[in-house]
């Protein structure tokens, strides 16, 4: 979506779109599903756990990061990541008002 564009939404509308790009590749969700089971943080062991690539891994990371999804602290020469509490529970909030919105007893078509 252009960044002309997002001004002909709520500011709802785009947290909720920038939420789904930050979760929208299979690499990001196994990564945020890696990181809740472990529910520590993780230093480096993200390449053996998942079969991809160092760079690929980080580029993710730094997706789910901007996103705010995940958090990263130095230790020495690696950094460390977990999952954000607080964004992760605005996340789950806001999605779970999205499909609540909608009347699945409609029975338009």
């Amino acid at each position: 979506m252009g960044a002309t564009k997002t001004d002909l939404f709520t500011k709802k509308q785009n947290e909720l779109a920038n939420m789904a790009k930050a979760i929208a590749h299979p690499a990001r969700i196994a990564i945020l599903q890696y990181l809740l089971k472990t529910n520590a943080c993780v230093c480096g062991s993200l390449v053996d756990a998942l079969g991809l690539a160092q760079p690929t891994i980080s580029q993710h990371l730094k997706e789910l990061k901007n996103a705010g999804l995940i958090q990263g602290t130095v230790e020495g020469t690696s950094v460390c990541y977990c999952i954000s509490p607080k964004v992760w529970t605005e996340y789950r909030q806001m999605l779970a008002g999205f499909f609540t919105e909608i009347d699945l007893n409609n029975k338009c078509c």
